[in-house]
């Protein structure tokens, strides 16, 4: 975490390494507008009043004046511990991080004369990727004189999507594309 302060015109950034948010927030002298909307540290609404006294009520507390809402009409400001805000802020985007799961797309490749146990081990990896939330891309690719012969294909991927139901729901039902059969499986909720 680092902070950039833009000089004359108030404003202190804060940076988070790792991530492209960058949070604005003007603190105590900072704020130069005239009338200000006050919230004290427990969520009391004080009312509009003049910045020097909203400046007054939270030095007497010994915590910071936050512009929490700079586009409202007056500036909506916060009496707090600045510290405190910036910490807690800083958690928040940490938990909503690690909340998110980004889902990735794993390929399983077939062929058109797959032995069956080499389907039910290729069905058992694809069930251990749709576990972990992510969607699995099956191809069966067509080798020369085999492109005649695409119904053989449908099979071998309705066999593949029968093994991987207890798992998995057809996204995507088979089409080809150029020289491959493609299917798409995605997770049961």
């Amino acid at each position: 975490m680092a902070y950039f302060d833009a000089g004359s015109s108030g404003v202190r950034f804060l940076f988070i390494f790792g991530g492209t948010d960058i949070k604005e927030n003007k603190i105590n002298e900072e704020i130069r507008e005239e009338q200000l909307r006050v919230i004290d540290e427990d969520g009391n609404m004080l009312g509009v009043m003049s910045r020097e006294d909203a400046l007054r009520i939270a030095d007497e507390h010994k915590l910071d004046l936050v512009n929490i809402s700079p586009n409202a009409v007056p500036p909506v400001c916060k009496i707090l511990d600045y510290g405190k805000f910036r910490y807690e802020a800083q958690k928040r985007e940490k938990e909503a991080k690690k909340k998110q799961k980004t889902t990735q797309v794993k390929e399983i490749r077939l062929s058109t004369f797959i032995e069956a146990h080499d389907i039910q081990v290729k069905a058992s990896t694809a069930s251990k990727f749709l576990k972990a939330g992510d969607k699995v891309k099956v191809s069966l690719r067509f080798r020369g004189r085999e492109l005649g012969h695409t119904s053989l294909g449908r099979e071998v991927m309705d066999k593949f999507a029968e093994l991987c139901e207890d798992v998995a729901v057809v996204d995507k039902r088979p089409v080809m594309e150029g020289r491959s059969l493609v299917m798409f499986l995605a997770p049961k909720n």
